[in-house]
């Protein structure tokens, strides 16, 4: 089955000669934090023309212990991603976790993303696909890619078209995930745009005790991989000091070697297109 592209302003998810880069610190640490991190990224994507959202989470709701950083919450967070988009004119990303924080969420949220601890929640998805919002769904770490049919059929149940899709690797044992290049072309064959989560990932769950580690050393590897298999979007934590970051600094990409990876995966793509439209 062909996908079905989905469009947020002039980003187009699913357009085969350009993939789309979702990336930003993994939870809000401040207004001037995200203001920073925003300008940084959004002008190194818009010098390499690369379709660019947002993303930084209000609440960290599923830390391993509860005395990390989880963020500003909801209503400040919101506020500070609005100034992000107002400031920028970039399209802005967010986690919900619960039905009742998605009124306000796709008041200022362009896309609402479903994590992947919460991608069977039924209410939840529901939810979420009548906001009139982009859904991103990652698909939890205890799912194969058939299942993510039954999160289609519920976001389509209520109306919902304009879905996504997230890979983000699967449990491979205790503290250890491993990503299945197969689930890209397999829920993309669902119909809708695929996005690779690479530094989610190289991420070991609970590998430091009541912290995530992660294999950082494994980003570009697996940021290649994803492309050439077919993602539509890559979504990558970025952190201009990753030891500082307050979540996920164990997997978070350095701002300074972002440039030089879009690049290659920016030429990756063309590739793989070029090859597509010689096969016919």
């Amino acid at each position: 089955m062909p996908i079905q592209p989905v469009s947020l302003r002039s980003i187009v998810f699913g357009d085969p000669k350009n993939f789309v880069l979702i990336g930003g610190p993994c939870v809000i640490e401040s207004e001037e934090s995200s203001l920073r991190h925003a300008e940084k990224i959004s002008g190194i994507a818009s010098t390499l023309k690369i379709p660019y959202v947002f993303k930084s989470s209000y609440d960290k709701a599923n830390r391993s212990s509860s005395k990390s950083f989880r963020g500003p919450g909801l209503q400040k967070g919101l506020k500070i991603l609005a100034k992000v988009k107002q400031e920028f004119n970039i399209p802005v990303l967010s986690d919900v976790h619960c039905k009742e924080e998605v009124k306000a969420a796709s008041e200022v949220l362009d896309i609402l993303q479903i994590p992947a601890f919460l991608c069977r929640q039924t209410d939840l998805i529901f939810a979420a696909g009548r906001s009139g919002r982009i859904v991103n769904v990652k698909k939890g770490q205890f799912l194969s890619p058939w299942e993510a049919k039954n999160i289609v059929d519920k976001l389509e149940e209520v109306g919902c078209r304009k879905i996504l899709l997230t890979e983000r690797g699967v449990m491979f044992g205790y503290q250890n995930l491993v990503s299945d290049f197969r689930s890209i072309p397999v829920m993309r064959s669902l119909g809708y745009p695929v996005v690779y989560d690479v530094t989610h990932s190289v991420q070991l769950p609970g590998g430091k005790g009541d912290v995530s580690g992660g294999m950082v050393e494994f980003i570009p590897l697996l940021a290649r991989c994803g492309i050439v298999a077919g993602a539509d979007a890559i979504f990558i934590e970025i952190h201009e000091n990753p030891a500082r970051a307050l979540s996920d600094s164990a997997n978070s990409l350095d701002l300074k070697k972002l440039k030089s990876l879009l690049e290659t995966l920016d030429a990756l793509k063309k590739t793989m297109s070029s090859v597509k439209e010689m096969q016919g």
